[in-house]
């Protein structure tokens, strides 16, 4: 629970980074002291995509996205490497083990992807 906080404390300091003007970067922050690996769903023009994976060092900062962001909700998923465990929620998205970016988030395992719980941030 201490360490689905800590991400979800990095989530929210990712929001008010997104509140400044002009130049609005997406950046995860890991609150833990473990690897963690993130992926990212959004809707866009084109319709749902999600990608992955960003590795973000502990007690670190990533900027997964630079500049003006195209969503108006980002949904993670995220995987502690070194202790097991993940930080996920109940927005069903695609994803796979290797990098991706997947566009479309129905029928994941027909076309040959892991069907994962995402988060909304």
């Amino acid at each position: 629970m201490v360490r689905k906080a800590a991400l979800v404390a990095g989530a929210l300091a990712m929001l008010g980074a997104m509140a400044l003007p002009a130049r609005a970067d997406l950046k995860m922050c890991n609150n833990t002291t473990s690897r963690v690996g993130v992926a990212l769903g959004y809707k866009d023009k084109e319709g749902w995509a999600t990608e992955g994976w960003w590795t973000i060092e502990p007690e670190k900062c990533l900027t997964l996205l630079k500049g003006d962001l195209i969503a108006r909700y980002y949904y993670v998923f995220a995987v502690d490497y070194d202790k097991g465990g993940s930080w996920g929620g109940r927005a069903m998205m695609c994803t796979r083990d290797k990098v991706f970016t997947i566009r479309g988030i129905e029928d994941c395992s027909g076309r040959g992807y892991q069907k994962t719980g995402f988060f909304e941030v």
